[in-house]
């Protein structure tokens, strides 16, 4: 299971685009992302804490080494 990386909301937001989701609604800092009938929710804060960041990626249905191999652009 590889490390998952210290970034940004808006840098974990790029991410999930490239996975193919869109920004459906925002509401204050937290955006709700959706594909198809999965989605996730993600803080616009400057740091995203480990487990926010794992507990969005279990909620849009993918892996942990699909989100780290999106981040770094494979």
């Amino acid at each position: 299971m590889p490390e998952l990386p210290r970034i940004s909301g808006d840098e974990a937001i790029k991410t999930f685009k490239k996975l193919g989701f869109y920004e459906a609604r925002q509401k204050g800092s937290h955006v709700v992302m959706r594909r198809e009938d999965r989605g996730c929710v993600i803080p616009r804060h400057k740091n995203l804490a480990i487990g926010t960041l794992k507990n969005a990626i279990r909620q849009a249905g993918i892996t942990d080494d699909e989100f780290v191999a999106a981040c770094k652009g494979k």
